[in-house]
């Protein structure tokens, strides 16, 4: 069996082109984003939350899983970046903008409210960590990428990581399960 992802949202071509037009180089591969599509498929009538829209690949992935009743709320503090992503994918009435630092909106989402979140960036990463974990009801799901070796990793940044996946491998209140695929990939469920 292959690795070969075959079944891409209709529109991440259109925004792929946007991306690589503005020069935004930290993409998401279509792994993450076709394991995110199967994850959202799974919580019928789900609440997500995607934490850094960038140019929307991952968030055309996770509206692509989604049934009809689900709602995504995605977040990103850099404007043009998250034009792009509702210029293609605003008109879907299940998805949620926000143009804001991730920090604000994590504090203002009510807690065990959250059935998947993604987080792609700092906040709710790096920092918030616990403010975001406490908004994922029992059964909810965390997502994060970027936890294998990076070219564009500032110095110090691995230490960072490895940090993080000792911080949520040592809890007891979460199943998870670490994955040397895409760009090292970790999945964590709540549990009772």
């Amino acid at each position: 069996m292959n690795d070969e992802i075959n079944n891409f949202p209709k529109l991440y071509n259109k925004l792929l082109e946007e991306t690589i037009e503005l020069g935004f180089n930290q993409l998401s591969d279509g792994r993450i984003g076709s394991i995110l599509s199967t994850l959202c498929a799974s919580k019928v009538k789900g609440t997500f939350l995607e934490l850094g829209t960038g140019t929307g690949l991952c968030t055309s992935w996770m509206l692509q899983g989604m049934c009809k009743s689900s709602r995504l709320i995605t977040v990103d503090n850099e404007k043009p970046l998250v034009e792009v992503a509702k210029k293609y994918l605003g008109k879907d009435p299940r998805v949620e903008f926000v143009i804001s630092n991730g920090e604000e909106l994590i504090e203002k989402l009510t807690p065990s409210s959250v059935d998947l979140i993604f987080a792609d960036t700092w906040p709710g990463k790096y920092n918030h960590l616990e403010e975001t974990l406490n908004l994922l009801k029992v059964g909810g799901i965390y997502v994060i990428d970027d936890m294998l070796p990076q070219e564009n990793w500032p110095e110090g940044h691995e230490n960072k990581a490895i940090e993080l996946v000792k911080n949520l491998t040592t809890r007891k209140n979460f199943t998870f399960t670490k994955m040397c695929w895409s760009t090292g990939l970790m999945v964590c469920v709540k549990n009772a």
